[in-house]
């Protein structure tokens, strides 16, 4: 009986990849908080785990001719989901980082990320065990 790591692991390694890349965005918005004109922008988490389980479920959609629109995650130029935030109080320079919730965003996302990467962790030891008969 042969293992299948996608239906072992699920939507997880979705979800340490999106966590990377909303950490790579909220990394970008800090190094910018005091460019005048940069807008703040962050990804949908929820719409990215959205597509990943649909995709891991096997009832996404998909590209069966080369005119059809790319739905995979890395379509519309790998920015599908990167959208810009509404702030709360725009500075006078039109930048609107609010450097202290992009900080509390950051360290959650981190926070999430090591979450994610320890479950996964777990999952590769508990199918190791199961492989040799632990």
């Amino acid at each position: 009986m042969a293992i299948s790591f996608d239906n072992a692991l699920g939507v997880h390694p979705q979800a340490l990849m999106a966590r990377e890349k909303r950490g790579e965005v909220l990394a970008n918005n800090l190094a910018n908080a005091d460019t005048p004109g940069f807008k703040a922008r962050d990804v949908d988490f929820r719409a990215m785990m959205e597509k990943a389980q649909q995709e891991v479920s096997g009832f996404g959609m998909a590209r069966t001719h080369e005119g059809h629109m790319d739905t995979s995650m890395g379509g519309m130029g790998g920015n599908a989901e990167l959208l810009y935030r509404t702030p709360h109080q725009p500075s006078v320079d039109g930048n609107t980082v609010d450097a202290q919730q992009e900080q509390s965003r950051f360290m959650r996302n981190a926070m999430d990320y090591q979450a994610s990467f320890q479950f996964l962790d777990s999952k590769f030891s508990g199918l190791k065990k199961a492989l040799t008969g632990q």
